[in-house]
């Protein structure tokens, strides 16, 4: 299997703060850029430990797994020389505090927040995903066991996931985050289940749509803590990154009012969050699977 990138997570990350992108500037890395010493960041919270500990939290969240780099060696090389430990005092310190205690105090997932980064992301027009995506449209991890073609990959994925749904002819299903209708319309088609998706983007429900036209298929523009009714499986995938730490117990607390009591939950994502209270909100069977990477694949059910 080709080793691959974590571009498209990444790409859905908070911006890093504008003091810290500054200071490595000035040895020649960027975060989250393209050079083999460029620091690649998976958790936000990185930046918080690199303000309180310096250059020691940032070896615990590398150890932590928060964030990689290829040329580990180059990376520390540049940075040592700068001493960006010193250069991380005085006023540029207060700053990059500052940033930081805007992200600790205020959610910026908030309702009224989702659909506005929506529009920034994927409001830009559909052409741009059709040119990087399969026909299916996913825009999260393919499931490269016994593929050799990225349509292939993302057939299995889908596949798979209903699987682990146990979807049976007749079942009411929620998607959370449905994107332009990949899995909404495979489960539809392929398991004969009801199914209605919620996305923010106005232009991932035209094109869903579309796609599901003439399937039991009902796709609306609606954040998912707007939901109501009762589902017999909920299904989730490459949302949560979304969701952010302060709404994590709001989410799985809507999944658990949604789900009928027999029902079954679940969720695809990169890696475990920091805060595992949330993940004690249901007490119905739950699927969790981390995704290693946009096109690998590492499945880990839990309970």
């Amino acid at each position: 299997m080709p080793k691959t990138t974590t571009n498209q997570y990444i790409a859905q990350q908070p911006a890093p703060p504008e003091t810290l992108t500054r200071l490595l500037a000035e040895t020649g890395v960027t975060i989250n850029g393209n050079a083999p010493w460029d620091i690649q960041v998976y958790e936000e919270s990185v930046y918080r430990d690199v303000l309180t500990k310096g250059t020691l939290g940032l070896g615990q969240a590398f150890i932590e797994g928060r964030w990689d780099c290829k040329r580990l060696d180059e990376f520390f090389h540049r940075v040592m020389r700068a001493d960006i430990d010193e250069k991380m005092g005085g006023m540029a310190k207060l700053t990059l505090l500052g940033e930081v205690i805007r992200h600790t105090l205020f959610n910026l997932q908030a309702p009224h927040r989702a659909y506005q980064v929506a529009q920034q992301h994927y409001d830009i027009g559909n052409d741009v995903f059709e040119a990087m995506l399969d026909s299916s449209m996913s825009y999260s991890c393919a499931y490269w066991q016994h593929a050799n073609t990225l349509e292939e990959a993302q057939f299995n994925k889908l596949d798979m996931i209903c699987q682990k749904l146990d979807l049976q002819p007749g079942d009411r299903v929620l998607e959370i985050g449905c994107g332009w209708g990949g899995l909404a319309k495979h489960m539809a088609k392929h398991y004969g289940v009801q199914v209605v998706g919620i996305t923010v983007s106005v232009e991932q429900q035209t094109v869903a749509k579309e796609r599901c036209a003439g399937l039991p298929v009902d796709i609306q523009l609606k954040d998912y803590r707007e939901l109501h009714g009762q589902f017999d499986k909920i299904v989730s995938v490459g949302m949560f990154e979304h969701v952010g730490q302060k709404n994590y117990a709001m989410y799985f607390e809507t999944a658990h009012r949604l789900l009928k009591d027999n029902g079954l939950f679940f969720t695809a994502h990169h890696r475990q969050p920091q805060n595992r209270l949330a993940y004690r909100c249901l007490d119905r069977p739950l699927y969790f699977s981390q995704w290693q990477s946009a096109f690998g694949q590492r499945n880990q059910p839990g309970h």
